[in-house]
């Protein structure tokens, strides 16, 4: 019988972000992706930002529609040569979500007939 060996791997994307108090909640949106949530400190409102696009990106990558969604975004590689990276414009504010994946390896067994 075969074995089955996973591995854990991870994508992580920095989005710009917007954290501003509206009364007595901390708005948080990534305008980019249209995804937005809220706490009542700006820490959670960050972190709640984080998981909500989580759960947004593993959706679309589940339904098979995570590179239509980035490209209709405006999102394209953006491969730059070492020096200059550094030149790019950086967001005021952003937030970096992990997306973890895993994968499953199939290996027989050694000796198994």
């Amino acid at each position: 019988a075969p074995s089955v060996i996973d591995m854990q791997i991870g994508i992580e994307f920095c989005l710009p972000a917007r954290i501003h108090k509206k009364g007595k909640w901390y708005v948080s949106s990534c305008p980019s992706l249209d995804v937005h949530s809220q706490g009542h400190t700006k820490d959670e409102a960050r972190q709640n930002l984080i998981d909500a696009l989580g759960f947004f990106l593993e959706s679309c990558f589940e339904r098979g529609t995570l590179e239509e969604v980035l490209r209709e975004a405006g999102f394209a590689p953006g491969m730059a040569p070492r020096a200059a990276r550094g030149r790019v414009a950086k967001p005021e504010e952003s937030v970096t979500v992990p997306l973890p994946f895993m994968i499953r390896h199939r290996r027989a067994i050694a000796g198994a007939a």
